[in-house]
C-alpha cells in the first residue's frame, strides 16, 4: 500500500484492525497525512477509544466482537454524527447492506488501495465538518418528509430508520423531487467526491433506501431510475403496482 499525501482535514482517527500487516502501513500513511491515529485491535477497545475521536476506520473481522455489532453500538452510544468507514472482505451485497444498516457511512473492500481509503475518509470528514442546515428545515415530496436539521425522515406517519448516508441521499433526492439527479451529482453531494469508485457504493445505498421506503425498483413509487443518467424522486407516489419510470430493475442508472 503506497503512502498518501497531506490530509485536507487532519483529524483524530480510530483504526480498528487486528491484522498488523494491514494496520501498520495504514497507521503510517494516515499519520503522514496529518492525522492523529489511535490503533486498537479489538471491538471492546474500539468501544472505549471511539468516545474521543473524529472518525472510525473499522474492520469487520475482529477477534472478539463482530464489526457489525461494534458499529451498532457506536451508533447507539455516540449517535449518527461520528463518521464510520468500514473495511471488509465480505463482498456480498447483503453483507454490505447489513453494515450500512448498522450505521456505517461508507465501506472499502479488501484488498484496497490506500489512496481509495484516504479519499473516502477525507470525504467523510469534510461532510462531518460541514455546517448543517438550521433545525426545522424540511423538504417534502409525495408522502415523504425530511427534516434536514434534525436529520429525521418520515414516510407518511412512519419514521424511517436510516443510516447517515441513506439520510443524505434521501434528503438530496427529495429536495430535487421531479428532477433527475445524475450519478456525478450523487457522488459529489452525498460522498463529496467525483471519484468513480463510489459507483458501487451509490448502488448499495439506493438499494437499501428503496427497501426502507418499501419501493420496488421494477415498479417504483418513489425513486425512479433514469437509465444511464441517474435518479428521480417522484413528486407524487405512483399507485401501488404501477411503474413510474424509465429504468425498471436498475438501482442508479
Amino acid at each position: 500500500m503506497p503512502g498518501g499525501g497531506v490530509a485536507e482535514t487532519p483529524a483524530r482517527v480510530l483504526l480498528v484492525e487486528d491484522d498488523d500487516g494491514i494496520a501498520r502501513p495504514l497507521v503510517a500513511a494516515l499519520t503522514a497525512g496529518g492525522h492523529d491515529v489511535v490503533w486498537v485491535a479489538t471491538g471492546r477497545q474500539a468501544l472505549v477509544a471511539a468516545r474521543d475521536v473524529d472518525a472510525v476506520v473499522l474492520d469487520l473481522g475482529l477477534p472478539d466482537i463482530d464489526g457489525i455489532e461494534v458499529c451498532r453500538r457506536l451508533r447507539r452510544d455516540l449517535g449518527a454524527d461520528l463518521p464510520v468507514l468500514v473495511l471488509t472482505a465480505r463482498t456480498s451485497e447483503t453483507e454490505v447492506v447489513v453494515g450500512l444498516d448498522a450505521g456505517a457511512d461508507d465501506y472499502v473492500l479488501k484488498p484496497f488501495r490506500l489512496a481509495e481509503l484516504q479519499a473516502r475518509l477525507r470525504a467523510l470528514l469534510r461532510r462531518a465538518a460541514a455546517s448543517r442546515p438550521a433545525a426545522g428545515d424540511e423538504v417534502l415530496a409525495a408522502d415523504v418528509r425530511v427534516d434536514t436539521g434534525a436529520r429525521r425522515a418520515w414516510r407518511g406517519t412512519d419514521e424511517l430508520e436510516l443510516a447517515p448516508k441513506e439520510f443524505d441521499l434521501l434528503a438530496l433526492l427529495v429536495s430535487r423531487a421531479g428532477s433527475v439527479v445524475t450519478r456525478d451529482e450523487l457522488a459529489r453531494e452525498v460522498w463529496d467526491t467525483r471519484w468513480m469508485g463510489a459507483s458501487k457504493t451509490i448502488d448499495v445505498h439506493v438499494s437499501s433506501l428503496r427497501r426502507k421506503l418499501g419501493d420496488d425498483p421494477a415498479a417504483p413509487r418513489y425513486i425512479t431510475t433514469v437509465r444511464g443518467v441517474g435518479l428521480r424522486f417522484e413528486t407524487a407516489a405512483a399507485d401501488d403496482g404501477a411503474a413510474a419510470g424509465d429504468g425498471a430493475g436498475d438501482d442508479a442508472g
